[in-house]
């Protein structure tokens, strides 16, 4: 399990990831924004061992907010592990980040769920 945190705005934003039953789960804390677009990019697509196709979960119950810059992290994420044959789905966004998704309409690309239970065993 990895903690990344951005070193000129500590607690903004952590990320950490560990492996469920071969599916990659990326737990997201704070704001993504512009500034942390990399930060999430790198956990969601990086090798850490999980074998092909690359299935994951975000989980994002610890996210409190979400601009464009992560909308475009994770349709870029499903774009690729989709040409992999594997699947991402979302986990847990609190009603201020749902809203923002559905609103765009990732909700309809990028199955989103209630928890990450759920989305381990859809």
């Amino acid at each position: 399990m990895t903690d990344n945190h951005k070193a000129d705005r500590p607690g903004r934003l952590s990320v950490e990831r560990e492996v469920i039953d071969g599916v990659r789960v990326v737990t997201v804390r704070g704001e993504i924004d512009h500034d942390v677009k990399g930060v999430l990019s790198e956990a969601l697509l990086s090798e850490d061992g999980v074998a092909a196709p690359p299935r994951i979960v975000a989980d994002l119950s610890g996210v409190t907010f979400m601009d464009s810059s992560g909308i475009n992290v994770f349709v870029a994420a499903f774009q690729q592990v989709s040409g992999a044959q594997g699947w991402l789905r979302i986990a847990g966004a609190q009603d201020s980040v749902l809203r923002v998704l559905r609103m765009v309409g990732v909700d309809t690309l990028i199955p989103c769920h209630a928890t990450v239970e759920q989305a381990l065993h859809t």
